[in-house]
């Protein structure tokens, strides 16, 4: 089975993420995001297999030990070989150290095949769209929908969790960070 660690965000900036997404499904461009249910995030590791007690006691000491902190979505992108849309925090330091420090604390479990998640290949996004499996055309009408009502978010990063890669996703544990 395959595993992620997610960084998750207010409320409120939550909220505003999946309108984003609901509008692509609104107007029958792709429901494919929305049908993995699962929450507007930013992946921070991925594994092909942990022990989730070890992980879980793991994330809440991990936790404990960091504070919520800004996240400024700025900008828009997207993975065009997998036709993924998504948006960007505005990136510094703290949040480099807080997924390299993340991945130091579970390095023992496998991450082969993920290297795209490892420190210094991060590429640190919010998805919003999955548009592969809905024809070529359906990527560039959401991204052209995303691009006009994208404006720049002034959040927080508040919440960290575990989540089984599957269909849809199944979160296994999250704490608020601080605790």
């Amino acid at each position: 089975m395959k595993y992620a660690i997610e960084l998750y965000f207010d409320k409120k900036t939550e909220k505003r993420l999946l309108d984003m997404a609901q509008k692509v499904a609104d107007k029958k461009i792709s429901t494919r995001f929305l049908e993995y249910k699962t929450r507007p995030h930013i992946t921070l590791a991925c594994f092909n297999n942990v022990d989730e007690e070890i992980c879980i006691e793991k994330l809440k000491e991990f936790a404990g030990d960091h504070q919520i902190m800004s996240a400024n979505i700025g900008s828009m992108g997207m993975f065009t070989d997998t036709k993924t849309i998504f948006v960007s925090p505005v990136m510094n330091n703290f949040m480099f150290n807080f997924q390299r420090e993340l991945f130091d604390n579970l390095k023992d479990f496998d991450t082969k095949g993920h290297e795209w998640y490892y420190p210094d290949r991060w590429v640190p996004h919010c998805t919003l769209a999955l548009t592969a499996d809905d024809g070529e055309e359906a990527f560039y009408q959401a991204s052209n929908l995303l691009l006009h009502e994208f404006e720049k978010i002034a959040g927080q990063f508040v919440e960290i969790g575990l989540v089984r890669i599957t269909f849809p996703v199944e979160e296994v544990f999250s704490i608020n960070l601080g605790c």
